[in-house]
């Protein structure tokens, strides 16, 4: 058992980091208040291998693994915390699950474009009666001739004003096992936008809207008891999501750490003072065991899908540490961290909001215990008998 990181994995995140310390250090602070996907900072990092690490060479990937993913978040996120949002776009999400499962002639028509930054895919999962209760969805794909009609809406979806193409998910039929997925293109017939939507974290969303689309067969991407498939590669996603979370919450920590080191009040500095001590010895104990656990769960991933008990510890642990990094950063600072002059209140409303993002922290504390009792809990009432 070793606890460091290979020779290799060092070079690689050095390269990383040196790679952004040359091109995104400047104009990292206003890069993170652009309201609009970066494709300038998509297509450098495309030229630097950064996108598709994790897929097949073949695909136009590099054949990495999830560890390398990553170490490239966190290091980029170590000079530019907005743009290693495109490394996570660019390797898990729904990039992922098109790479593991479209066909040959998806991928010729749209992987190299996506893998290229010149084009972003949106995930259609939620929708306005089904957010943590996914398999509740309603949005409808009912047979048409060799097709499929597309009925219903979705919202929260991501890098939805920006994105080409979209996978959505639909319902072929009754159930779980009717569940499945299909990709629509922007601008198709039936196929509408609600106005951008802010998250507080300052990325935007529209609500789709489907009435009577039609999906060509070729264009199912899983069809009916697809959904097993899709959601067990979930677990990859909650990786990047945890990875995002403890890096932001650590490039907040690094920041409020200098700043109690020069700044001065009462005639000496604020790291000598006892409760601003115990503020960083905390947040610091945090970072590193969740880091470990996130390194624990990438390194199961290079072999095979991480269990859903790990990755469930691994996001709790990542959303509670970045996020209570980002939350005593901010206090340190005082009302300049409260300001959009520093980046640590980018990291505090990017931290706050992977807390709901990708599972929120109470749908991981029911996975969490669903492992330690060794059985299933369900969220829903009982039926009437």
């Amino acid at each position: 058992m070793d606890f460091n990181l290979s020779e290799e994995q060092r070079l690689f995140q050095d390269a990383v980091r040196g790679f952004a310390e040359r091109h995104l250090q400047e104009g990292a602070l206003a890069r993170a208040h652009e309201e609009s996907f970066p494709f300038d900072v998509a297509k450098l990092m495309a030229g630097q291998g950064l996108l598709g690490i994790t897929f097949d060479e073949a695909d136009g990937g590099q054949g990495g693994s999830v560890m390398d993913a990553v170490l490239a978040i966190q290091a980029v996120s170590e000079i530019c915390p907005r743009s290693a949002d495109v490394i996570q776009a660019g390797n898990f999400g729904p990039i992922r699950t098109f790479a593991e499962y479209a066909s040959p002639a998806h991928k010729e028509k749209w992987l190299g474009k996506l893998l290229g930054g010149e084009m972003a895919i949106s995930l259609g999962m939620s929708e306005p009666e089904a957010g943590s209760a996914a398999t509740d969805l309603v949005t409808t794909a009912t047979t048409d001739g060799d097709g499929f009609r597309v009925n219903g809406t979705k919202v929260f979806s991501t890098h939805s004003p920006e994105a080409g193409i979209f996978l959505i998910y639909v319902r072929f039929g009754p159930g779980l096992d009717g569940i499945g997925s299909v990709i629509l293109e922007r601008g198709q017939d039936g196929f509408t936008m609600g106005k951008p939507v802010r998250y507080v974290g300052g990325e935007h969303w529209c609500q789709l809207y489907f009435e009577d689309v039609y999906v060509p067969a070729e264009n199912v991407l899983l069809g009916e008891g697809g959904f097993r498939k899709q959601i067990s590669a979930f677990n990859i996603e909650r990786i990047g999501n945890s990875a995002r979370a403890l890096a932001f919450g650590r490039h907040a920590f690094e920041i409020a750490r200098e700043h109690a080191l020069t700044r001065r009040q009462f005639g000496r500095e604020l790291a000598d003072f006892q409760g601003i001590q115990w503020k960083f010895a905390e947040a610091a104990a945090q970072i590193e065991a969740a880091q470990l656990m996130l390194y624990k769960v990438a390194t199961e991933a290079t072999e095979r899908l991480p269990s859903a008990y790990d990755t469930a510890i691994a996001k709790f642990l990542c959303n509670e540490a970045g996020f209570r990094a980002a939350n005593d950063a901010m206090q340190v600072l005082g009302a300049l961290g409260y300001t959009e002059e520093s980046l640590v209140e980018y990291c505090w409303r990017r931290t706050r909001g992977w807390q709901i993002a990708g599972g929120s922290l109470e749908m991981m504390k029911n996975r969490i215990a669903e492992g330690v009792f060794e059985k299933r809990f369900s969220q829903r009432a009982p039926r009437a008998k």
